[in-house]
């Protein structure tokens, strides 16, 4: 029997005694646990230390991003809104500068009557609660100025605030579109929730005529290069970026041919967004194969939500971060997206738009006793290379099994046939050689798939045998060619049941 030595010299090479030992590694531990990691990509405040420093950082606290990037900007609230999913995932963070040119979007509220009786004042701006005590005798422009203090002294919100005889004018921390997703709502959870103004009170909220949101912010505020990726892996990537351009350059960064899905690459990973709008916008925008990325999922925004698209995305990727870092073919399907308020009754996606966003590449939030969860998780892939329908990549989940079975086989031949020969089926040669043959390669991976079949991960074995072919190349004598078919574990998707019932058995 040969012993397939590394660094011991065989033979007469050591005349030193006794006793000597190496270590090997490759038959301990082959299939390992995939630790996967998680990136946020968002706008810093522009007089914050590291914006516009498009270097990854990895994250560790809600302190250190925000000394980093600024309390109340795009990636600080994408931080806060990830943790409260996700609160141990290992996560970077790159934050982006505001537009070069443009205006921060803008927004007033303008308080047009005296009270009728005290109370208070619930305020939503993006999404956080601005609580402003009303007394009787307060006049509006006291009442103006207790809101713009209210809104100063809250150092997360992504916006400053200034008042003037009864006009409070809310800005932006940054300038740009993105801006133009700050929502301004008054007592969003009504009187259920304890937030009712006195009878004949008004508050006028105006966002110079964009009813909901702040409006006037000019200036893109997008990325030109994704080169601060290099090759370091990352499995779900977070960002607020919905147009054309951003999205273009995402696909190619994570495409098969030269991006993290090709053979010459193999990082693998997955992108998630966020687009608030009404369903006919959304399939305007994303529908008959628009973006048509398998590498990416948009998650449609009600537009009653709160909270901006910036939080949604790292509320819907962080959440499915959780589900698929546990197991990668299990659907992410009802997991809560914590820390996001549902929209309110009447106002939120139906059933059939629902539907109809999931026939044309967006993903889906549903609302379940007032909480906001994942429905499906789908990317926006709908058509082949010839235009037609194709529901290969239709759900997010298929990806993440492709490069968890991908990365297990990778382990598995590497660790343990790291430096050995290869022959021809038939050779023969001592036991323990560092040899392979094409049988012994077809036997490892049939053993992998074992693996994966009791993890879950893949099913039918049998027919996988069948199909699997493992040979040597006809020109090039130190390679094996492997056609791997594996079934892939599907999801439970839909329960139907016909209800045949009887009068009387």
């Amino acid at each position: 029997m040969t012993i397939p030595f590394n660094n011991i010299p065989a033979g007469n090479g050591i005349r030193v005694p006794l006793f000597y030992a190496e270590m090997d590694s490759s038959m301990a531990a082959p299939y390992t646990a995939q630790s996967l990691r998680s990136l946020l990509i968002g706008v810093a405040n522009p007089t914050a230390p590291m914006s516009g420093v498009l270097t990854p950082q990895l994250l560790t606290s809600q302190s250190q991003v925000n000394s980093m990037y600024g309390r109340g900007s795009v990636i600080a609230r994408m931080y806060a809104m990830f943790r409260l999913v996700n609160p141990v995932g290992e996560v970077w963070g790159v934050g982006v500068a505001q537009a070069s040119t443009g205006a921060a979007a803008t927004g007033t509220i303008v308080v047009t009557a005296t009270p009728t009786a005290a109370f208070a004042l619930s305020l939503y701006i993006a999404g956080q609660l601005v609580s402003v005590p009303v007394a009787l005798t307060d006049t509006a422009t006291t009442i103006a100025t207790n809101i713009a203090a209210a809104v100063n002294a809250l150092l997360d919100l992504p916006v400053t605030a200034t008042s003037t005889t009864g006009t409070v004018t809310l800005t932006a921390l940054w300038k740009g579109t993105i801006g133009n997703d700050i929502t301004l709502v008054d007592t969003f959870r009504g009187a259920a929730g304890g937030e009712q103004n006195p009878t004949n009170y008004g508050v006028a909220l105006n966002y110079n005529g964009n009813t909901g949101k702040l409006s006037a912010g000019t200036g893109a505020t997008s990325l030109t290069s994704l080169s601060f990726m290099g090759d370091d892996p990352y499995d779900f990537v977070m960002h607020p970026f919905s147009d054309a351009t951003t999205l273009a350059l995402f696909a190619t960064e994570y495409g098969d041919s030269a991006g993290r899905w090709s053979y010459s690459r193999q990082i693998y990973g997955h992108c998630y967004t966020a687009q608030r709008g009404t369903s006919a916008a959304l399939v305007t925008a994303f529908g008959a194969g628009a973006v048509n990325d398998p590498h990416h999922t948009v998650a449609a925004v009600d537009v009653d939500c709160p909270n901006p698209i910036w939080e949604y995305a790292a509320s819907y990727g962080g959440r499915n971060a959780v589900f698929i870092t546990a197991d990668p073919a299990r659907p992410t399907q009802t997991g809560q997206l914590t820390g996001l308020l549902a929209p309110r009754a009447g106002k939120k996606f139906l059933y059939s738009e629902r539907n109809t966003l999931l026939n044309n590449g967006v993903a889906t939030s549903a609302v379940v006793a007032g909480q906001l969860q994942i429905e499906r998780a789908i990317t926006t892939y709908q058509l082949n290379k010839f235009g037609q329908a194709d529901v290969a990549y239709l759900d997010s989940e298929t990806l993440h099994t492709a490069a968890y079975v991908l990365r297990y086989l990778a382990a598995a031949i590497t660790s343990k046939y790291p430096r050995h020969k290869l022959a021809n089926d038939g050779t023969r040669f001592s036991a323990g050689s560092a040899i392979v043959t094409p049988a012994v390669i077809r036997g490892e991976l049939i053993a992998a798939y074992d693996q994966l079949v009791l993890a879950g991960i893949v099913e039918n074995r049998d027919i996988f045998i069948t199909y699997l072919i493992v040979e040597r190349d006809a020109t090039n004598v130190n390679r094996l060619n492997v056609l791997f078919p594996p079934d892939y574990v599907n999801q439970l998707r839909v329960f139907a049941v016909l209800n045949q019932f009887r009068l009387q058995y």
